[in-house]
């Protein structure tokens, strides 16, 4: 198919509204007005519980991986493959953060970008669990560590010499995913965030 078409199908993907349809199906709970409001998997732990945390993040998941491991693989030109698999990723993680079945209100694309990444990118996954990692067990802020974990997605990038086009898609993740914590941010400096472990 063309890229066009492979970039289109990514973010009709990426759009499908996990933790909204999930909630509404199963506890009949509008996710977007309970807790942070967030259509996330962060947000659905709280709301439905550990089962529906885990399972928006997998599907999250699977929403950039899928786009990036095999939308890029159908592209009628194969030397056009390896620039298309995390520019698929990446239109997922834009239709999961601005949704057309929501009204272009989504999630934070934390998730999504996480497997965008590892389907595309496998050596810089590894770092961004690991900065992720770090980070949140020394603020216990998921909101932090994921930040943290964006940013580190073109600076790895960059460390393993991956070309311009995927180190420029790397910072657009990175910078879409920290305005998408601007209201984060905000409770940060009023001491209002929300931190793991505390009531």
């Amino acid at each position: 198919m063309p890229v066009a078409a492979a970039l289109l199908l990514s973010y009709l993907l990426g759009s499908i509204p996990t933790a909204y349809w999930l909630l509404l199906a199963t506890k009949r709970i509008d996710i977007r007005t309970v807790g942070s409001g967030n259509v996330g998997a962060t947000n659905a732990l709280r709301a439905g519980g550990k089962w529906a945390g885990a399972a928006v993040f997998l599907i999250d998941i699977l929403k950039g991986a899928v786009p990036a491991g095999v939308f890029a693989r159908w592209v009628t030109d194969p030397a056009l493959i390896p620039s298309t698999s995390l520019a698929c990723g990446a239109a997922a993680v834009v239709g999961h953060v601005f949704p057309v079945f929501l009204g272009f209100r989504g999630g934070k694309g934390v998730a999504t970008t996480l497997g965008a990444v590892a389907a595309s990118c496998p050596p810089v996954v590894a770092v961004m669990l690991g900065v992720w990692g770090a980070v949140f067990a020394l603020t216990r802020y998921v909101s932090i560590a994921s930040m943290a974990a964006a940013v580190a997605i073109p600076l790895a990038q960059l460390a393993r010499r991956y070309p311009a086009g995927d180190v420029w898609l790397g910072v657009f993740l990175a910078v879409l995913i920290i305005a998408r914590h601007r209201t984060n941010v905000q409770r940060l400096m009023a001491g209002a965030e929300h931190r793991a472990g505390s009531r």
